[in-house]
C-alpha cells in the first residue's frame, strides 16, 4: 500500500510539474520582476534569514546568482522556504522557479517526479552526530542504536541499508525537519542524528557546546545536491545549469567578485574568459540573457570558491574543508563544461 501510494503521488507531481513548465519559466521571472526561489526553512550556512531578516546561505547564493543573470538584480528574489515534504511539489506546481536546497539527484526523484536537476553544487554523503559521552567513535558501533531520521528523505533507506549490510539493529525516531531533529537529539531523545553531513555540521555549529559532540567518520551515502527545475522548460534549465558553470569556471579562471569588473573592461590572454564575459560572440544571446550576464552574476555573488569559504568554509562557524567539492584541478570532483 505504501508503494501504490507513493507511486500515485509521484505521478501526480509529474504531471503538474508538465503543466507547470508549458510556459516559458524566463518569461514569467521577468514580467513579474521576481525570481521564486525555494530554499530550506533554515539551515545555518546554506539557507537563513540574518538579524534582519535577509536570507543568507550557500544555496541562497545561487538562487541570487540566477536572479543576477536573467533580472540583472540579486535582491529580486522571493524565498519562499520548503520543507523536505513539500519541496518537489511546491516547484511542480509552479509555486517557485527553481529550488535551491540541499536536495539529493536520484534516479526517481529524476525520472518520475516530472523534474531535472541543473547540476551539483555540493558532493555531500550521510552521516551520524553523537554526543561525546556517549563513547562511540564509530557508526558499527551504533548497534541498538536510537537513531533520529527526517521522514520523506533518502536518508531513511540509506539508514536502513547500512544498518542491513552491517548485521546491525536500530530504533527510528522519525523527525519532519532538521528543526525537529535537531531539538530530539539534543533532548536525548535518540543516541544518534542522521543526515547529509554537511547538515549535521551546520546543526552542530548551532549547539551551545558543540565541543560536546562528534559527527562519525563513515560517510554511508552519495548525496551530490544540487539546484531543481521543472521539466519542459529546456532554457531555464540552461540558464540555471550555466549560472552554476559560470560560478565554478570563475573560480578556475580567476575570475573574482573584486576583478571582474576590471576583467571585463578589455579582452584577456584567455579567449574562455572573453567568451564568459560577453568580449566574444553572442553567448549570452543563446540563453535570451545579455552577452555580459556572467559578469553580472560574479558581480553579485562572487565565484563557487568565494561563496563556499564565505559560508560554509573553514574559516566559518560550519568549518567544512573543500574536500570533493573542490575543483577538480584541485583533486576534487567541481567541473565546468568548457564556455565553448
Amino acid at each position: 500500500m505504501r508503494k501504490t501510494l507513493f507511486m500515485g503521488a509521484v505521478a501526480t507531481t509529474g504531471l503538474i510539474a508538465a503543466a507547470a513548465a508549458s510556459a516559458g519559466t524566463l518569461e514569467d521571472v521577468r514580467a513579474r520582476g521576481i525570481l521564486k526561489c525555494g530554499v530550506n526553512t533554515g539551515l545555518a550556512g546554506f539557507a537563513f534569514p540574518d538579524a534582519d531578516g535577509r536570507w543568507e546561505g550557500f544555496d541562497v547564493a545561487v538562487c541570487r546568482a540566477v536572479a543576477a543573470a536573467v533580472l540583472d538584480d540579486p535582491e529580486a528574489v522571493e524565498f519562499v522556504p520548503t520543507t523536505t515534504a513539500t519541496r518537489f511539489t511546491t516547484l511542480a506546481s509552479g509555486e517557485v522557479d527553481m529550488l535551491s536546497r540541499n536536495s539529493t539527484w536520484t534516479y526517481t526523484r529524476d525520472a518520475d517526479l516530472g523534474l531535472d536537476f541543473a547540476g551539483v553544487n555540493y558532493y555531500d554523503g550521510q552521516g551520524f552526530i553523537v554526543p561525546v559521552a556517549l563513547g562511540v567513535t564509530s557508526a558499527l558501533e551504533l548497534d541498538g542504536a536510537t537513531v533520529c531520521i527526517q521522514t520523506g528523505t533518502t536518508t531513511e533507506l540509506n539508514l536502513t541499508d547500512y544498518f542491513r549490510t552491517n548485521g546491525m539493529s536500530y530504533n527510528p525516531v522519525p523527525v519532519e525537519n532538521n528543526i525537529e531533529g535537531r531539538q530530539q537529539y539534543l533532548a536525548g531523545a535518540c543516541d544518534t542524528y542522521t543526515t547529509d553531513a554537511s547538515g549535521l555540521a551546520a546543526t552542530r555549529a548551532t549547539f551551545e557546546t558543540p565541543a560536546d559532540h562528534i559527527i562519525l567518520p563513515e560517510i554511508i551515502s552519495k548525496e551530490p545536491l544540487g539546484p531543481v527545475v521543472r521539466q519542459g522548460d529546456d532554457t531555464w534549465g540552461d540558464i540555471v545549469r550555466w549560472t552554476l558553470f559560470a560560478l565554478l569556471d570563475a573560480e578556475e579562471l580567476g575570475i573574482t567578485q573584486a576583478n571582474v569588473a576590471e576583467m571585463a573592461a578589455a579582452p584577456n590572454d584567455n579567449p574562455e574568459i572573453n567568451r564568459m564575459l560577453g568580449m566574444d560572440g553572442d553567448f549570452g544571446a543563446m540563453l535570451g540573457l545579455p552577452n555580459d550576464w556572467v559578469v553580472k552574476v560574479i558581480s553579485a555573488t562572487g565565484n563557487y570558491g568565494e561563496i563556499f569559504e564565505r559560508y560554509i568554509g573553514v574559516d566559518t562557524e560550519i568549518g567544512l574543508e573543500r574536500g570533493l567539492n573542490a575543483l577538480w584541478s584541485n583533486g576534487g570532483l567541481m567541473y565546468a563544461m568548457p564556455f565553448r
